[in-house]
């Protein structure tokens, strides 16, 4: 008959339903899906956790009423994504988890040299203190010559390292800055 496994357990709910209690369980399960996802709006998105940049889809509520704060109520695999088709690893599957985790970060934190805490600072402040930190590593490790007096013009003290979830164009604009401050040990995932 060659039914998959991943078949077999679709079917066999169905069909136990069925057969004890006469009538057809597929519209009813189709029903509930719909219902957990009625009204919302789907945001198609890239799954963070690996280079393989499986599709996936976020199903919020409120994203169009006025004063209201958009709220996840699912994550699935997208169907039309060329890359998974649909199904997610258990990495994937739990972005939802991940989403609504009491303990994700929202805002910048830094921790003081000497402290034993972290401190919640503004996006202003986090900007500022990142420019002025790569001012002074790109000034204090900046080469312009070699040992051979050859122009090199590079800066050895910064790295960069771009995630899964960047896209071409987003990694396209950070290898020209990163480049026009000399840094030569950069990389990307980016597959999308």
């Amino acid at each position: 008959m060659g039914l998959s496994r991943r078949d077999f357990f679709k079917v066999v709910p169905g069909g136990t339903a069925a057969l004890l209690l006469g009538f057809d369980a597929a519209p009813v399960l189709a029903q509930a899906k719909e219902l957990k996802i009625a009204r919302t709006t789907e945001t198609r998105s890239t799954c963070p956790y690996c280079s393989v940049s499986c599709g996936v889809i976020i199903h919020t509520l409120g994203d169009k009423a006025k004063n209201v704060t958009p709220q996840v109520v699912h994550v699935e695999g997208d169907p039309d994504h060329p890359i998974n088709k649909g199904t997610l690893c258990p990495k994937g599957a739990s972005l939802y988890q991940d989403i609504l985790n009491e303990r994700r970060l929202l805002k910048p934190q830094v921790r003081r040299p000497g402290s034993d805490h972290w401190e919640d600072i503004s996006w202003d402040k986090a900007y500022s203190e990142i420019a002025r930190h790569i001012k002074t590593t790109r000034d204090a490790t900046f080469v312009e010559t070699d040992a051979n007096g050859k122009t090199v013009n590079r800066c050895e003290g910064i790295g960069f390292n771009g995630g899964c979830t960047d896209t071409n164009e987003f990694n396209y604009l950070v290898v020209k800055t990163m480049r026009s401050l000399g840094v030569c040990y950069l990389e990307n995932q980016a597959r999308v």
